[in-house]
């Protein structure tokens, strides 16, 4: 068991040096916690681990698990890359001082102009269809653009099916039967492929899934080198590296997972006589997911057919559990030195009959007031959250070292109601 939790002398919850009750007290609930410490050295193992065994290697982080421009400056300064999903990701990452060339945009249905605006930040673009290409070539003079292609290796893996990427019911990436063609149709339109990228899901805690994934993307990878002519610059497998969410679960033994996994890759390359191309990776939940928790407050405890623990917060503040039947360990932060004694159902507010944390967990004795923390809470926390039932998003708060600091104020009912405006015919 390795959850990442830290108890300090007052039997409080600690994250990053800083007491959680104390944090709650000055910056009230809910509220993500984030320790900078954490995505540091969850940072640095992954990239040397890997590195290890496979000298020319880039981590390119899946932004998307948490995108707050603290988290971003924070993997900027380690000299991290970024995978963006949209353009306004590339927007951001611009912004924080990424250059083109340390950002891979992977976009999927994307429309003319979002295709134009990523095209003129001089990221590198990794095209996902057929459609995708032509129309690029339409919008752009290719002269010899360098590109990269997403290919479907038939291998899928995740922790729920609306994370399985890879397969015959996945939606991204182009199949194993058109990737010469494809290639070679790039280069008749003028652009230089030079990268192929695969991802096959996420929350993947051992080594076999990417086994399978690295097998079958660099076969079709060998393909392409000897029947399109294609020297690759880089190939990249995504992520989906995982972490322990449930008590029973060990963090990932990432020496075996980068040994087995690149000797793999080296034995491939060697295969199909491929060179020496840099490996891109692209992990977001490794770096961020245990670094947070959200503190939420009880506010109600209610004796019903079952007995339910209300919080202040509801599957607007945190969609994982609600979504994908995500677990998410919860700890009673004041409280961290009393056994379970009762089993309960941790339920939000929002008007929904799924909007439950938790059911049937085992915790101590709760009283209204006392402080949850929903531990492992860093990827896809905030980023999926939304303002359903008027509810306004929560605030975001770094530390570092036992130091706060605020990285996103909590919205106000005002900052959802200014946002719209109404048609002067009905004022």
């Amino acid at each position: 068991m390795d959850l990442n939790i830290k108890i300090n002398n007052n039997g409080h919850l600690d994250i990053g040096g800083a007491d959680t009750c104390d944090l709650v007290e000055q910056f009230g609930t809910p509220v993500y916690v984030i320790d900078e410490n954490r995505i540091r050295d969850n940072y640095n193992r992954f990239y040397n681990a890997f590195s290890k065994y496979y000298s020319d290697f880039k981590v390119f982080y899946a932004c998307k698990a948490n995108t707050n421009i603290a988290v971003l400056k924070i993997l900027e300064e380690e000299r991290c890359c970024i995978d963006a999903v949209s353009p306004g990701e590339v927007y951001i990452s611009k912004k924080l001082g990424f250059s083109g060339d340390r950002i891979l945009f992977s976009g999927n249905n994307i429309r003319n102009d979002e295709i134009e605006f990523v095209n003129g930040e001089d990221v590198i673009l990794n095209i996902d269809s057929v459609s995708a290409l032509k129309r690029l070539a339409e919008s752009i003079k290719p002269n010899g653009k360098k590109i990269s292609f997403r290919v479907n290796p038939m291998v899928g893996a995740g922790h729920h099916g609306h994370c399985i990427t890879g397969g015959e019911m996945s939606k991204f990436g182009i199949m194993e039967t058109e990737a010469v063609e494809i290639y070679k149709l790039a280069k008749e339109l003028g652009f230089n492929p030079v990268g192929m990228h695969s991802h096959i899901g996420s929350g993947i805690l051992n080594p076999e899934p990417f086994k399978l994934a690295i097998e079958s993307t660099m076969n079709i990878a060998g393909k392409v080198h000897l029947e399109a002519g294609i020297d690759f610059e880089f190939i990249d497998f995504g992520g989906g590296v995982g972490i322990p969410y449930t008590p029973d679960e060990n963090l990932v033994d990432l020496d075996t997972f980068a040994k087995e996994n690149m000797a793999l890759f080296k034995a491939k390359l060697e295969e199909f006589d491929m060179g020496q191309p840099t490996l891109y990776l692209e992990p977001g939940r490794f770096i961020v997911g245990d670094s947070s928790v959200l503190l939420v407050t009880v506010n109600s405890v209610k004796e019903s057919y079952r007995k339910f623990i209300g919080v202040d917060a509801g599957f607007n503040t945190l969609l994982r559990p609600a979504m994908y039947d995500s677990y998410h360990h919860i700890v009673v932060a004041n409280k961290m030195n009393e056994e379970a004694t009762q089993k309960v159902d941790v339920a939000g507010n929002v008007c929904e009959s799924g909007d439950l944390f938790a059911r049937d967990r085992p915790l101590p004795d709760i009283e209204e007031g006392d402080i949850l923390a929903i531990l492992n809470a860093g990827a896809y926390g905030f980023t999926m959250a939304s303002n359903y039932n008027s509810h306004p998003l929560p605030a975001e708060i770094l530390v570092k070292d036992g130091e706060a600091f605020v990285i996103r104020k909590a919205q106000t009912f005002d900052d959802i109601f200014e946002k719209q405006s109404i048609p002067k015919h009905l004022e």
